[in-house]
């Protein structure tokens, strides 16, 4: 299963990484592929929550639910605010809370 939620996410944040880069061009589509990765992104976050004792790593996977939760508003706000740009501070705030827990987990589960 673990090799399964590993695929998922790298398709998804290609998706999410592609919808992102090509809205700039106004394309039809990237908000619709945008989405698809911040759903695949976060459906994986989600199934792969922390079930120990360990405080610390509670917290964090609940902030690397957080930030997924931003990656869905962001695909939210790009269909309903079609031409501003308040997107990016979703996705600015998204990207700042999955980038500290990417890095803070490991290190805090390399701590047992």
């Amino acid at each position: 299963m673990k090799k399964y939620q590993s695929l998922i996410f790298i398709i998804g944040a290609v998706l999410l990484l592609f919808g992102a880069a090509s809205y700039i061009t106004n394309w039809n589509l990237s908000p619709y592929i945008y989405c698809i990765g911040a759903l695949a992104i976060a459906v994986v976050q989600i199934f792969s929550s922390y079930k120990g004792n360990n405080v610390v790593l509670k917290r964090l996977y609940n902030q690397q639910i957080f930030g997924a939760v931003f990656l869905i508003i962001t695909g939210v706000l790009m269909f309903t605010l079609p031409h501003g740009n308040e997107w990016m501070l979703t996705l600015i705030i998204a990207a700042v809370i999955e980038l500290y827990t990417a890095f803070r987990i490991p290190q805090e589960e390399g701590k047992k």
